[in-house]
Parts: structure tokens; C-alpha cells; sequence
């Protein structure tokens, strides 16, 4: 049975919501850091840090959320789970990059993505210190600071400038670092800017020809994978599995197929 086709007017409304939030955290998170930022604590590992900027954006675009649309579901990334009864539900990355943000690197963001029934219908990354705001509604398309985007024309495979990153968990790392070194060879070179869902909106705009990621949660990878796909980029996990925890690749046509088939043979969902 296919999915129900959201309605227009509530795409408008949870867009609406979801570029408010994004745009009032992302300020918050631009203006309002302190000059003695510090970690608040740790998640993963002792280097997968929060920040005290980490839970006040989180709370920020939580209070937002409830004040808009308290029917809806919530799942952030610092811990907010709560269920809803609208059959939309917010996912939530409040500092997606939270290592470059304390410091001072640029490539940070807020990712905010509306599900309806469990599908991603709205997007929306702001990377406030490069001045940009990605955004995405299902079937209308990917755009940067209201401009459309499109994903580059698929490179040659020796040609392609792929993104990645890399888990906080020692061993996993290990293991990464591993794949990487068999795929660097292959390809263009690797990029590793450290906020998945800015790689993925660079993606969006051609910026990268191609993504992968082991470990992604539901809140790093849901805005930034529908803005991609509405630029025109496949996306999925291990071949014929969705996009997961174990692994996340996105690239336009072309480019997607050899690189899901490399990571595949080089078993980069692996421990």
C-alpha cells in the first residue's frame, strides 16, 4: 500500500516550524557562545563530548516545537524521546558537530527533519557560521538559502571526491580507518569535515560526489538525507537495505552504485 501523500498545507506548516527552529537555535548557538566553552559531558566515548550549547539548543527548539505542534513526537539527540499522537514526529540533531563547534571550526549545524508515519517529509540544516540554510519538502525539491540545487553529474569513479567520518569508539575507528585506506586509492580523495548532516547537504548542493558513514543515528542523517535526495541523490545502507545505524551511503546516480558495491566488498559495516 503506497504511503499517504502528505498534504499541502501541513508540508507549509511543518516546513514553517522546522526553519524557525533551525534559524532561532542556530543563532543561539552563533551568538550566544561562551568564550570559556566547556564540556557538559560525554556520550559514545570521552571524546564524544556535549557541550552546555548542546542542551540549550536542544531545549530551545523542544519548547518551539511543543509550543507550535504539541501533538507531535520528539526524538533529539541529547536524550528528548517523547511519543505523539499526530503521526508526525520531529528528529532532531541541536548541534550536529559539536567537536568543530568547540573548536571554533565552522562546519557545524542545526538538523532538524519532520517525519509523517515514520517517513521524512520536511528538512532542514542550518550551518549558521558559513551563513547557510539548506531545506527540503518531499517532491519539492532541495534548496540552499531558497535557491534550487541539484547534485553534481556522476564522476568517474577515479574522479570522485567522497565525504565520510568517523565513530568516537576506539575500535570502530580502527576499523574505519581500515576501509579507508582501501578505498582512498580508488577515488578523487576523501573529505572528513565532521557534521554528517553538513556533508550531506554538501552533497545536495555538488560539493561532494558521494557520502558514507558507519553509525549514523536517525538524528544526524534524516534532514540531511532528504535534502540529498531531492537534489537528486540515491541513498541506502548495505545493498538492497535502507540507509541505518550500520551504514549510510548517499551519491547521485552513477557514482552511488560503485561506491555501496566497494563499501560492500571492503566491509565497511564491519567491526
Amino acid at each position: 500500500m503506497p504511503d499517504p501523500v502528505p498534504s499541502p498545507d501541513l508540508l507549509d506548516e511543518l516546513l514553517s516550524v522546522a526553519l524557525e527552529a533551525a534559524d532561532l537555535a542556530g543563532a543561539l548557538l552563533r551568538d550566544g557562545r561562551p568564550a570559556d566553552l566547556g564540556v557538559a559531558g560525554t556520550k559514545s566515548s570521552p571524546v564524544d563530548v556535549v557541550t552546555e550549547m548542546d542542551l540549550a539548543s536542544e531545549q530551545l527548539v523542544l519548547e518551539l516545537i511543543g509550543r507550535r505542534r504539541p501533538d507531535d513526537g520528539y526524538l533529539g539527540e541529547e536524550g528528548a524521546d517523547r511519543p505523539g499522537r499526530s503521526g508526525v514526529r520531529w528528529v532532531v540533531d541541536p548541534l550536529d558537530g559539536t567537536v568543530n563547534y568547540l573548536y571554533g571550526l565552522p562546519s557545524w549545524g542545526v538538523s532538524v527533519a519532520a517525519e509523517l508515519d515514520g517517513r521524512a517529509v520536511v528538512g532542514v540544516v542550518a550551518v549558521p557560521a558559513r551563513g547557510e540554510v539548506f531545506h527540503a519538502v518531499l517532491g519539492g525539491g532541495a534548496h540552499l538559502d531558497g535557491r534550487p540545487i541539484r547534485t553534481r553529474p556522476a564522476a568517474p569513479w577515479g574522479q570522485a571526491l567522497v565525504g565520510t567520518g568517523f565513530s568516537y569508539v576506539q575500535a570502530v575507528r580502527v576499523r574505519q580507518a581500515e576501509v579507508l585506506l582501501g578505498l582512498m586509492p580508488e577515488v578523487r580523495d576523501i573529505r572528513r569535515a565532521g557534521a554528517a548532516a553538513v556533508d550531506l547537504c554538501d552533497l545536495a548542493a555538488g560539493r561532494l560526489d558521494g557520502f558514507y558513514e558507519r553509525g549514523l543515528q536517525p538524528w544526524d542523517r534524516a534532514a540531511g538525507l532528504l535534502i540529498a535526495a531531492e537534489a537528486g541523490a540515491l541513498s541506502g545502507g548495505r545493498p538492497g537495505r535502507p540507509a541505518d545505524g550500520l551504514l549510510t551511503v548517499a551519491a547521485p546516480p552513477g557514482v552511488f552504485e560503485p561506491l555501496q558495491a566497494r563499501l560492500e566488498e571492503l566491509g565497511a559495516w564491519r567491526d
